[in-house]
């Protein structure tokens, strides 16, 4: 019901639009799915644009819908950057279209090196489904997210292409300089589990060495049957924290900490201070390490 009252919002907003692309202190505006995002098209615009947040941090962008004011911020955009795989844009990104079809649109997810649930191979062709769409958490992803963001930016307004591409090169640094901080704190431990209750580090487990192990399978809660079979792989790996992102009830996580003697730490991969997120994982990843020595 309540999709289909904003779908309503949206056909009005259609009809009323005079879009100018512009905010109400005369900055144009962009939108971008979720608050990561922000961070990457800042860094390589400045404070040029104002941004809009599709899914605010303390929001599911698995399950969210977008207020009458993010709609209202959408419509002045003159862009979105997205994912391309948030069930909420699966869900919502062809209204975007339809509430600004003059907005340039990217999708991040075109060119990464996706993870899938399952892959299988038919004749000369592989088929895959069940897109992990997570990449954003990952630094060695962050390269290709912000040439992508560049790209965007350049061709959109030319005549910044050299400030673009100067701002574009101080993120690659920062970027590379934690890239190779991730690849020093985590070579000790590589091949070393991790539980978390939302499989939300899928890409940051893959591309340092690291093996995720979720609570949750298909954004569906465990039943009683699968949480004992978790409980009882905690404890065979001598797990010692239950991670849940600060969105999730942590019911079930703190269930499995009860009978395995773990605990319940709690992170936050969608704040827009994306390289401080990144660290705070790192840390608690590292810290859990030592804590099931």
């Amino acid at each position: 019901m309540k999709g289909r009252y904003l779908f309503i919002l949206i056909a009005a907003l259609l009809l009323h639009s005079c879009g100018t692309g512009r905010s109400h202190d005369d900055k144009e505006v962009i939108s971008v799915s979720i608050g990561p995002l922000k961070y990457f098209a800042a860094a390589i615009t400045g404070e040029e644009y104002e941004i809009n947040i599709m899914v605010p941090p303390s929001a599911d962008p698995h399950h969210y819908e977008p207020t009458m004011e993010q709609l209202q911020g959408l419509r002045r955009s003159v862009a979105y950057i997205g994912n391309g795989h948030l069930d909420f844009e699966l869900s919502w990104l062809y209204r975007f279209y339809q509430v600004n079809p003059e907005m340039k649109i990217i999708t991040f997810a075109n060119n990464q090196d996706l993870i899938f649930a399952n892959a299988w191979q038919h004749d000369d062709h592989w088929h895959y489904e069940g897109v992990d769409p997570h990449f954003w958490i990952s630094p060695k992803a962050a390269y290709r997210m912000a040439s992508d963001t560049r790209d965007l930016f350049v061709a959109m307004k030319p005549e910044a292409a050299d400030r673009y591409e100067e701002n574009y090169r101080k993120l690659v640094s920062e970027i590379t300089a934690l890239d190779r901080e991730l690849m020093d704190t985590m070579a000790p431990y590589a091949g070393r589990h991790f539980m978390i209750y939302h499989p939300v580090l899928g890409y940051l487990a893959r591309d340092y060495g690291l093996v995720q192990v979720p609570v949750e399978f298909e954004g569906k809660e465990p039943s009683p049957a699968s949480l004992m079979e978790t409980i009882t792989r905690a404890k065979e790996l001598n797990i010692k924290v239950i991670f849940v992102q600060q969105e999730f009830d942590t019911k079930n996580a703190t269930a499995i900490a009860s009978e395995t003697g773990a605990q319940v730490v709690t992170i936050n991969p969608l704040s827009e201070n994306w390289p401080a997120a990144v660290r705070e994982i790192s840390a608690a990843l590292t810290g859990s390490f030592q804590e099931n020595r």
